[in-house]
């Protein structure tokens, strides 16, 4: 039953699509039904043009799905390929990114079928390891290095926005119960730091290793940005493999700045997610959780002044990071945008304040603190946050 649903979804699909006036994507993907490859990659083509051929928000969702199937039929010829003695890993590979892609930018219809498709392929390239390809000792190092927390706060300090940690300090408590937590903080909307609430994860210690990062998730596509922040006018956004995302993050080489924002990585590759769980106090409120998002970044790596809408909670599983927030009570005073896409960001540089474009932000009071490895920062709605380093 569950291929026929399948076979009828894409038969609906394909109908949509004629609909629409996509004769010669049909075509092609008929074939590659069939077993064109070629056709299978002019299929791909077409639906990745309809997909840029107007802004994200009016491209419609039949397309989205269409470009899902063309990935679809893409891995299915290419692991067809490494499974019949082909090129091997280099066709599992590709046949990954094909399935990465359909996940990252295609819709929701055929969701399933492509994460079935890469356990699929996962599973059968580990099931053909003999032995894992060593990372580079050097590398190792770098890593390590680079998550270290060990720095020493005056030279930290040099780094930070001016009278950072010379205020008030976001209050710190160590790992109280889900009715202290809703009590005290959630009910009031108080940020608060909950220390040794995390220790238990396995990403506490397996991220260490950036081999097994590698091992891992080293072969599959994930969407990074590259620039100062997200409101930066430089900012590009880019899709690589997740090995060569680590190699930026440790190489002293690479300059731009690159990282992993606000994606849904532990939806899209389902090891990692296994070497988190979710904190008892997103059960506060009795709601679902909204989104369980990952950051991944190098030292340098800012977020500007902004707020959400919903209840935040932020873990630090590796190194540390300075926050600074402000209560909604002060919103005017840090100047948010005007433009609808950034209105919850604010125009002020904490980095370097104008005072005269921006002279009421300089004297606001705010709280601040370090996030440690294993700390957890409620953010309450609609508080300004910014993060550094």
């Amino acid at each position: 039953m569950a291929a026929t649903g399948g076979e009828e979804k894409r038969a609906a699909l394909l109908r949509q699509i004629t609909e629409e006036g996509g004769f010669a994507f049909v075509a092609s993907a008929e074939k590659a039904a069939a077993g064109d490859v070629r056709a299978a990659e002019a299929a791909r083509e077409m639906a990745w043009e309809q997909l840029h051929s107007a802004p994200r928000d009016e491209v419609g969702a039949a397309w989205r799905n269409a470009y899902a199937l063309a990935c679809l039929h893409v891995a299915a010829l290419r692991a067809g390929s490494a499974a019949g003695g082909g090129a091997g890993d280099d066709d599992r590979r590709a046949a990954l990114r094909a399935l990465d892609m359909g996940l990252i930018m295609g819709g929701g219809l055929l969701r399933a079928e492509l994460e079935d498709a890469i356990a699929r392929v996962v599973a059968d390239r580990r099931g053909g390891e003999t032995e894992a390809e060593a990372v580079d000792g050097g590398n190792v190092e770098k890593w390590k290095e680079g998550i270290a927390g060990d720095r020493d706060l005056a030279d930290v300090l040099k780094l930070l926005p001016v009278k950072s940690l010379s205020c008030k300090k976001i209050e710190r408590r160590s790992c109280i119960s889900l009715e202290a937590f809703i009590r005290d903080y959630f009910i009031c909307e108080s940020p608060v730091i909950l220390s040794g609430c995390i220790d238990h994860w396995p990403a506490r210690t397996k991220w260490k290793d950036i081999s097994y990062l590698e091992r891992i998730a080293g072969d599959r596509t994930i969407p990074v940005q590259v620039g100062k922040n997200y409101a930066c006018t430089e900012l590009k956004q880019e899709l690589v493999m997740f090995s060569q995302f680590l190699e930026r993050m440790w190489s002293s080489d690479s300059t731009d700045l690159t990282y992993l924002a606000q994606h849904p990585l532990f939806d899209q590759i389902k090891d990692l997610r296994e070497d988190i769980t979710v904190p008892e106090y997103c059960c506060a409120g009795g709601g679902e959780l909204r989104s369980l998002n990952a950051w991944f970044g190098p030292h340098g790596t800012v977020t500007p002044l902004h707020h959400d809408p919903h209840h935040n909670l932020f873990a630090q599983v590796l190194g540390r990071k300075y926050f600074r927030l402000y209560p909604p009570s002060v919103s005017v005073d840090l100047y948010p945008h005007t433009e609808t896409t950034l209105s919850n960001t604010s125009q002020v540089d904490l980095d370097n304040i104008d005072e005269k474009e921006f002279p009421k932000t300089a004297d606001l009071e705010f709280m601040d603190g370090i996030l440690e490895e294993g700390d957890l920062l409620y953010i309450p709605p609609n508080w300004w946050h910014y993060r550094d380093r």
